[in-house]
């Protein structure tokens, strides 16, 4: 027990990186870490240096797995399961690959296309941008264990449910008719060498890295001015849990916005450390992720209203239900 918390903290949490950083903004710097300036140089450094680290590990990981499952082989695996179990294994599917919601639709277009399930598409559609091994690792690294295998249970479980409800309403008549047309040719993938995934694997992790980037410094940034400069009390007023709508403002708030978990990450890290619920905090980093505005647009291009509309409001009340449920979970999990 003991050596497993060490590594969690030392590899995971990165203990080594913090007091470096701390030692780094108190001696090079020289400025006080107890103190709002300080203290923000430091969450900022820490958190970008941490989570790209462990980003570019775990993305070359799943990339490397990844390579061994092009989509005409996801097509003939998927294609053998039916009902629920198939919404399953798109739900889990989506837990590989590390896309945000608009990288995921071009997928989602392409298993529409190839002859998948409308339901298990969109269970694909759902899982993908919010629940991956990433972020699972991530959010270890921020909160603990339990919260990080509880968000993927309830982000499985609302993929599941979600893609169900769509493919038992028989909507398929809501799907714009040229993603049914020009179907996929099945091309037997040519035999990769390990080398050959070794080098998918890092044009991968360079290919997320380049899009994400910019979101994980715009996250961070947030998440260090939250934690620094905003009053505590003007923010536990807003979404603390003494206000019963916290939830959904949280999750409201979060669906005009882009970006994907890594970037949202931070800023409910330092929500959290200002006394609002870890319901709320993953309310709001669920909704960015899986509701934002860019892939609402996207989406719209290939499905109708009455599609689009259904789909955004599952998922918006299945999150307010995860977030409410967190919050009433909160002395376990935390």
């Amino acid at each position: 027990m003991f050596i497993f918390e060490w590594l969690n903290n030392q590899i995971l949490k990165m203990e080594w990186l913090s007091t470096l950083v701390k030692l780094l903004v108190e001696k090079v710097f020289g400025l006080d870490t107890t103190q709002r300036l300080g203290g923000s140089i430091e969450f900022f450094i820490y958190d970008v240096i941490k989570i790209f680290i462990l980003l570019s590990v775990l993305i070359f990981i799943i990339s490397y797995i990844q390579s061994f499952f092009p989509p005409e082989r996801t097509k003939r695996i998927l294609g053998r399961f039916k009902g629920i179990s198939a919404n399953i294994l798109g739900a889990l599917l989506g837990t590989v690959t590390p896309f945000c919601s608009c990288s995921s639709i071009p997928l989602f277009i392409g298993f529409t296309n190839a002859g998948l399930p409308l339901g298990v598409t969109f269970s694909f559609l759902i899982s993908s941008p919010l629940v991956d091994l990433a972020s699972v690792l991530l959010l270890a690294s921020i909160f603990n264990w339990k919260i990080a295998i509880a968000y993927v249970l309830v982000g499985l479980i609302l993929a599941v449910v979600g893609g169900t409800v769509i493919g038992k309403s028989k909507l398929e008549k809501y799907v714009e008719p040229f993603v049914f047309s020009n179907k996929m040719l099945e091309v037997e993938q040519e035999k990769l060498t390990w080398k050959d995934r070794l080098v998918f694997g890092k044009e991968q992790v360079l290919a997320i890295i380049k899009k994400v980037w910019l979101y994980v410094l715009i996250g961070v940034g947030i998440g260090a001015l939250i934690h620094n400069w905003i009053p505590e009390n003007i923010i536990v007023a807003i979404l603390g849990n003494k206000n019963p709508f916290s939830v959904i403002i949280a999750t409201l708030v979060g669906v005009p916005m882009y970006a994907d978990i890594f970037g949202t990450l931070p800023i409910a890290e330092a929500l959290v450390l200002k006394g609002v619920g870890i319901g709320t905090a993953l309310s709001f980093m669920m909704a960015v992720t899986a509701l934002s505005l860019p892939s609402i647009i996207m989406l719209k291009k290939v499905v109708k209203a009455k599609l689009l509309g259904i789909f955004v409001s599952l998922v918006t009340i299945g999150i307010i239900i995860i977030g409410y449920t967190f919050n009433a979970f909160a002395n376990i999990l935390l």
